[in-house]
């Protein structure tokens, strides 16, 4: 409970409404979890007085922008306006998952008890694996907004303007209790003995480095990278957990062909053994990857008016996501055949007749 009263000094001394506004909010919630009625309402008797417009935070909050373009340089989500989160956790990713909410959940008792940690958490891995969905999962789980650094205008153009952004991000997350997410880390936190890069950038890690040391002290900071090995190695010392999230493996995957295909009737206890082939077909792909494949087959039996996707509906999606460039017909036919696609099916799904079909099939002379 100290850092929310140290949040509300803070905020006072520097005749910041919105965050006293924002951590006694905070601090009245944590009272009435405490048992200690009395302190929260009297604080609540306090905010109600105040009628400010900024004293909650479901009421308009502007994020920052850049100065030269005027676009805005993060992106606010309340807990309620986050999309759906579907994910599927091996049981390593959420132990440690657990273990870094666990010890958010459980801060002002490990404060109490002398346990000082930083809040931070390094997500890397393959593009589409659901590092960003891991970063709304836990904003879901902590109940608190969600700020979006948007690197596409965070990066200036003009030279120290990017700095002046980080500044700004760093600064308007801490004026009220959230999370905040830098996804794509490392477009400004690249190691500075990168030849190629210019002084400037190299001196936007250095802010970057010190923003990140005051933040953390009592903010939650989550950031995500497709490229660890571009990361400047002074950044990995500013988390206190790293967490990589790999490519699904044979059993997430046919979790996440369940989970995707629900919504298209798929029974995949039938015909098992045909499902086990897409399953080791779709290996090494991403979750995202497998996501894009079962809704487009599901779209595409809607589209043809087929109630139910099949085996080989998601066998011609998954051809058409890894051959997009291919225009052969003739490829695909030989395709699901191969993969034990019947000729009428194959007619079917493809729009062609089953002459067509065979004439594909048939040997050459």
């Amino acid at each position: 409970m100290y850092a929310e009263l140290l949040k509300v000094i803070e905020g006072g001394l520097a005749k910041d409404p919105q965050k006293v506004a924002s951590y006694a909010k905070l601090l009245a919630q944590n009272y009435e979890k405490d048992g200690d009625g009395q302190s929260a309402a009297a604080i609540w008797r306090l905010l109600e007085g105040k009628r400010s417009p900024m004293v909650y935070l479901d009421q308009i909050i502007t994020p920052p922008v850049d100065q030269e373009t005027r676009l805005s340089i993060a992106d606010f989500i309340m807990p309620g306006a986050q999309p759906d989160i579907s994910f599927i956790f091996s049981d390593t990713l959420k132990n440690k998952l657990d273990n870094f909410v666990g010890r958010l959940a459980h801060r002002r008792e490990l404060n109490a008890a002398g346990i000082t940690l930083t809040s931070s958490l390094l997500l890397y891995g393959p593009p589409g694996c659901g590092k960003t969905t891991l970063a709304h999962y836990i904003a879901q789980r902590l109940e608190l907004p969600l700020v979006v650094a948007r690197l596409d205008s965070l990066v200036s153009s003009l030279l120290g303007s990017t700095s002046k952004n980080i500044r700004q991000i760093f600064e308007f997350a801490n004026r009220q209790p959230c999370i905040l997410f830098l996804d794509e880390f490392d477009a400004i936190a690249k190691a500075r003995d990168d030849q190629h890069e210019l002084g400037e950038l190299k001196r936007v890690v250095n802010s970057l480095l010190q923003n990140m040391d005051e933040f953390v002290k009592s903010g939650i900071l989550i950031a995500a990278t497709n490229h660890q090995d571009l990361l400047d190695k002074a950044i990995w010392r500013r988390f206190n957990t790293i967490v990589e999230v790999g490519k699904p493996d044979a059993e997430e995957i046919r979790q996440l062909l369940a989970l995707y295909l629900s919504r298209g009737y798929v029974d995949l206890t039938q015909d098992a053994r045909k499902w086990e082939n897409i399953v080791e077909l779709m290996a090494g792909s991403s979750a995202a990857d497998i996501k894009s494949i079962c809704q487009n087959a599901i779209a595409h039996n809607i589209m043809n008016k087929r109630p139910k996707v099949g085996y080989a509906d998601v066998l011609l999606q998954y051809y058409y996501f890894k051959h997009h460039n291919s225009t052969s017909f003739d490829n695909l036919i030989q395709f699901l055949s191969t993969h034990e696609v019947n000729q009428k099916l194959i007619a079917e799904i493809c729009g062609i007749s089953l002459r067509q079909v065979r004439n594909y099939l048939a040997p050459a002379a």
